[in-house]
């Protein structure tokens, strides 16, 4: 997959992407990530790619301009249009599934807005889809660009170990992922589960799949009500959970 993300501050993006496990995974070819700098594309001597909104108001507007020679640059450079995204408050929210959906396209595109946000008419032009990290706004879409492209990137063959790594964890499937341990087995008197001691295989997959049901139904009920649920998985949390 490649990943082509837009924005102000490139060397801000890639400080972090060429980091930890997405930057090995760069290095060694498993995800392709491009960090483009907009203002390579303003066509004024003062690399401008903002201007006053149309009604007046506070702040500036990014400008359709430098956005489309440089969303075109990158179609005739991969000789297709990819799926474009512009991070933006009002976009739809990401979640897991989102996530697994844009992990199946071969090139993605994320814009990232500064200021008071991009001019309608490009976004109508060339955006996909909005999507918004959380219901809060910050500086400039670079943080949520980056979150997306880590989101994205870990699910791709050859990034992480085993594929086990994501498909066992928070939201992946549904539910909250189950408490995790390592050495010491007793700290500050503390003891880790014996069931995690006892080496039996089928007992601890049957611990962990209860306690990712149990938390996922005492942290974020919400969650719960949409999963569906076994007699077996009733039972349990009627067991446990007072309601």
């Amino acid at each position: 997959m490649r990943i082509d993300i837009v924005t102000l501050f490139p060397d801000m993006c890639n400080s972090v992407l060429g980091e930890s496990i997405i930057g090995r995974a760069r290095k060694n070819g498993a995800i392709e990530i491009e960090c483009h700098q907009l203002r390579d594309y303003a066509y004024n001597k003062h690399r401008r790619v903002d201007d006053t909104p149309y009604g007046g108001g506070r702040g500036m507007v990014m400008m359709c301009e430098p956005i489309s020679q440089c969303l075109t640059d990158l179609i005739n450079k991969n000789e297709k249009k990819p799926h474009i995204i512009y991070m933006s408050p009002q976009g739809t929210a990401l979640t897991q599934n989102k996530v697994k959906e844009l992990s199946t396209y071969d090139n993605l595109c994320i814009l990232c807005g500064h200021y008071e946000g991009v001019d309608e008419r490009v976004l109508d032009e060339y955006v996909d889809e909005q999507i918004s990290i959380g219901d809060y706004v910050l500086t400039g879409g670079e943080l949520p660009a980056l979150v997306l492209a880590d989101a994205i990137s870990r699910m791709e063959p050859g990034v992480l170990s085993e594929e086990e790594c994501f498909t066992q964890e928070s939201h992946y499937n549904g539910l909250l992922e189950y408490p995790q341990y390592t050495k010491p087995a007793v700290w500050n008197d503390r003891m880790v589960p014996d069931v995690l001691l006892s080496g039996h295989h089928a007992n601890i997959e049957k611990w962990r799949n209860e306690q990712s049901l149990l938390r996922t139904a005492i942290n974020r009920p919400d969650m719960i009500k949409k999963y569906k649920l076994s007699d077996k998985d009733t039972e349990l949390l009627k067991k446990y959970i007072k309601k």
